[in-house]
């Protein structure tokens, strides 16, 4: 009896300049899909980080396709997740000598592909 050889592709895109709670909501969308059924999802979600995550998962696909000659129609997305990254504090001067502190965040997404 043969065993299928399970094979893992990874894909990292870090240090993002959106925050995770805004990239976490076209994350969800597509977790444990197929590859192209996740492609098609993200194409007509109307979000900047659609763009991103769509971008970090064609990457993966393409690792997939180089490292182990995958064929895209076979791929599934095992897991995807999202990382909170260093935030960058910037200072907004205020009345009255104040100053209010604004967090530019950043995020790390994590997608994984298997056939």
């Amino acid at each position: 009896m043969q065993s299928k050889k399970c094979l893992v592709s990874v894909a990292r895109c870090r240090y993002i300049r959106i925050s995770a709670q805004k990239i976490r909501l076209v994350v969800n969308e597509i977790r444990g899909k197929a590859v192209l059924q996740a492609i098609n999802i993200l194409s007509f979600t109307n979000k900047k980080a659609s763009r991103i995550v769509k971008k970090v998962l064609l990457s993966a696909v393409a690792n997939a396709r180089h490292n182990y000659a995958l064929d895209v129609e076979s791929l599934k997305i095992t897991k995807i997740f999202v990382d909170v990254g260093p935030s960058l504090k910037r200072i907004m001067p205020r009345a009255k000598g104040r100053a209010d502190h604004i967090l530019k965040r950043t995020s790390h997404v994590t997608v994984v592909v298997s056939n």
